[in-house]
């Protein structure tokens, strides 16, 4: 979800009450947490080479997509039918933010030593947590909760990636 700020997931099927249409945010917040989580277990094993770093965070998107589509399409499908590849289309294409939300700290490695930081996993770091925290906020804003319940959501996704920061930070950054 981090190719275009006027690309936003579109609303999904009724809701179980059937009362309207819902946002479905968890790939863009999903991956985010997902990006951090690698560049966090990374840096464990010491410091990587930008590239490197790039590559893992793209990588391990890609594959993670692989097995939410597989899982989706395997999980849901239908006694007696066949899987069609529109199937898997529309489903690759609705899991596609996990792939996406890697870009952007992916682009912070790149641009690191541009910017003039030290370390270019800790920049990575802070960006996809700060797009998680802001994709958790903003599919809460857009699926009409309250102000409370944004800054809820926006606070709980805060405080799960200063988790993933924390684990860096013990496991000698």
């Amino acid at each position: 979800m981090t190719t275009s700020p006027s690309r936003t997931p579109a609303p999904r099927e009724p809701t179980p009450e059937g009362n309207g249409n819902r946002t479905d945010y968890a790939g863009a917040v999903y991956g985010s947490m997902l990006a951090a989580s690698v560049i966090a277990a990374s840096s464990a094993q010491g410091a990587h080479p930008r590239l490197s770093l790039i590559l893992l965070l793209v990588v391990t998107g890609l594959v993670f997509w692989i097995a939410h589509v597989y899982a989706h399409v395997a999980g849901q499908r239908e006694i007696g039918r066949q899987v069609t590849w529109p199937q898997v289309r529309e489903v690759g294409r609705h899991e596609w933010p996990l792939v996406e939300a890697s870009a952007l700290p992916a682009l912070a490695v790149l641009v690191s030593p541009w910017l003039g930081t030290g370390d270019s996993a800790w920049l990575a770091l802070g960006v996809a947590v700060a797009q998680q925290v802001a994709w958790a906020t903003l599919g809460a804003h857009r699926a009409g909760a309250s102000s409370r319940q944004v800054a809820a959501e926006g606070a709980v996704n805060l405080v799960l990636g200063l988790v993933i920061v924390a684990a860096k930070v013990a496991v000698g950054h």
